[in-house]
């Protein structure tokens, strides 16, 4: 019968910790997200100039319909543009209301400051979302 040696483990250098949200890679690289981003600022621009949206791409209600994009973008635009998140939040707002803008000189879409409060909810609770998906490890 063969004789079983142990090895005695080498102890974790002092320097050591164990592994944190900050030091995991993120799963999207930056290039990804401001193409998403990208791409959802161009959707968002038609969907809102488009004589009726798409019933599938409708929550029923014009209110939440803005809440949820400029949410979205929101989220993507922090993420895509991490250290200039001001900058972006800020961006979007006049974004939303360059649409409004847009819409008005439409004859089939009207322009209304409750669509530009809803826009700036939106901004808002994407604001919010990015550092809770980041905890729960969508990066």
């Amino acid at each position: 019968m063969a004789a079983c040696t142990i090895t005695p483990v080498r102890p974790l250098p002092k320097s050591w910790h164990p592994p944190t949200m900050k030091d995991r890679s993120p799963l999207l690289p930056l290039p990804l997200w401001r193409l998403a981003f990208g791409l959802c600022l161009v959707l968002v621009l038609v969907l809102a100039l488009v004589p009726t949206p798409p019933e599938p791409l409708s929550t029923g209600w014009d209110k939440t319909n803005h809440l949820l994009a400029f949410g979205t973008l929101a989220v993507l635009g922090c993420r895509a543009f991490p250290r200039r998140a001001v900058a972006v939040l800020c961006a979007l707002l006049a974004y939303g209301g360059l649409i409004e803008l847009l819409q008005s000189l439409t004859p089939y879409r009207s322009a209304e400051w409750a669509d530009w409060l809803a826009d700036g909810l939106g901004l808002l609770l994407g604001k919010v979302l990015v550092p809770v998906l980041a905890r729960l490890g969508i990066r």
